[in-house]
């Protein structure tokens, strides 16, 4: 395995001790980070730091084979139009360009990555609870850092610290996205309009998307954030039968259907599989922020 890249500075100086809230910094030889009251946190070999209290484990994470086929998906571009929107709506938030960026369940990175291309200014942190995500995400860009932590709990990032918090397919702890976020901060949303990958709910029997998904949001996050915009998403794919079966793989459905009942159902599928990408991107600020945009 190569070396670690080195840990961008910028995206240590937003991280917080999970013990004691205080800022951390990386150690001189770079293999670790440390508070002021002596709390160190070692880097695993892969490029990832995990940050969680003492005793306490993360909720499960993304498998290592849900992770690959997330890997294999992204990777081949299907969805690099919706990266796109996703920096369009970060970029055109408000304000300045951005230069922190937190992304809350961002698996391998690849949308931190796309969004960091576009803003050269940037540095980032990726939060994941699975330690399979957070080893690509760590080498997902140079100027990322990946940590493995619980997004359900305290956040280990400091206060008032972050520009924009990302969130794609991933849930939203809406008071620590608040008390991270800058004043003038602003969250990006990224969720499944009912609609998404419809082709394929009904032949390989996929979970379907929440038709109060968007109220049940709204519920989590608008007594903390309110709401700015939101936009809509669409585009179509033409996909091969390994595409499709990596699709179903990376995300929550791998854990609902059989593997050999999955492969049955795809194989009956004609080639190429027409697919629907349907999704709603919401832009929110923090409740008590300044009003202008």
């Amino acid at each position: 395995m190569t070396p670690a890249p080195p840990l961008d500075e910028r995206a240590v100086a937003l991280l917080a001790c999970p013990v004691c809230a205080a800022p951390l910094a990386t150690v001189p030889d770079s293999t670790g980070l440390v508070c002021a009251g002596g709390h160190r946190f070692d880097r695993a070999r892969h490029g990832h730091i995990t940050l969680l209290p003492p005793g306490h484990r993360p909720p499960s994470g993304d498998s290592a084979e849900m992770v690959a086929d997330r890997v294999a998906f992204l990777g081949a571009g299907h969805y690099a139009d919706l990266t796109t929107a996703l920096a369009r709506a970060v970029t055109e938030a408000g304000g300045p360009p951005p230069t922190t960026l937190l992304d809350l369940g961002g698996g391998t990175g690849h949308h931190l990555a796309g969004v960091l291309e576009r803003l050269p200014e940037a540095a980032g942190v990726l939060l994941d609870s699975s330690r399979y995500a957070a080893r690509r995400g760590a080498r997902a860009h140079p100027r990322a850092v990946a940590v493995v932590a619980d997004t359900w709990a305290r956040l280990p990032v400091r206060d008032g610290a972050v520009d924009r918090v990302m969130v794609v397919f991933a849930p939203r702890n809406g008071p620590e996205i608040a008390r991270v976020l800058r004043p003038r901060g602003r969250l990006v949303v990224v969720t499944p309009a009912p609609d998404h990958l419809g082709e394929l709910v009904g032949p390989l029997g996929l979970l379907r998307v929440d038709p109060d998904k968007a109220e049940r949001m709204a519920a989590t996050l608008e007594p903390h954030l309110r709401p700015l915009r939101a936009t809509a998403h669409r585009a179509r794919l033409a996909l091969d039968r390994a595409a499709v079966e990596t699709l179903v793989g990376m995300g929550p459905h791998a854990r609902h259907v059989s593997p050999a009942g999955l492969v049955t159902s795809i194989t009956a599928l004609a080639e190429p599989v027409e697919v629907t990408v349907a999704v709603n991107l919401t832009t929110y600020a923090p409740s008590h922020g300044p009003s202008d945009g």
